[in-house]
């Protein structure tokens, strides 16, 4: 099997996976899964595809993560990973978009506007 590639984004990260054949291992921006992510929840959310098909022992995974917080991280490797896994074998995919791991959450920062403090909230109205 040749290498296959894919991306996943969410909010402001991005997510490169480069997936082989191996023994399971996840390498993040050359650290290691356990200690890039020391947060087994989000730990968890990344492998959620691989334990989902059951084949978290079988691929070796090359990741450059650019971008976001951990959480936003955590959700575009999901993604990417689940494409990757869509790409090895098309019959996953019913399986992987069930539990909603082919989805893009395309949610976004609103942006602050002027003459207002936040995107949405109001500088205190006065009457007199």
């Amino acid at each position: 099997m040749e290498t296959v590639n894919a991306l996943g984004r969410r909010k402001e990260a991005v997510a490169r996976v480069y997936v082989n054949e191996g023994a399971g291992k996840i390498v993040i921006n050359g650290r290691d899964i356990e200690t890039y992510f020391p947060s087994s929840i989000l730990r968890y959310i990344v492998l959620q595809p691989l334990n989902k098909l059951g084949v978290a022992e079988k691929y070796d995974i090359k990741v450059n993560l650019d971008g976001g917080g951990f959480k936003g991280q955590a959700e575009a490797l999901r993604l990417a990973i689940a494409r990757a896994l869509v790409k090895i074998n098309p019959e996953d995919k019913a399986a992987l978009k069930a539990e909603g791991f082919m989805t893009r959450d395309a949610r976004e920062v609103e942006r602050k506007k002027p003459g207002q403090p936040k995107a949405r909230k109001h500088f205190q109205f006065s009457k007199r």
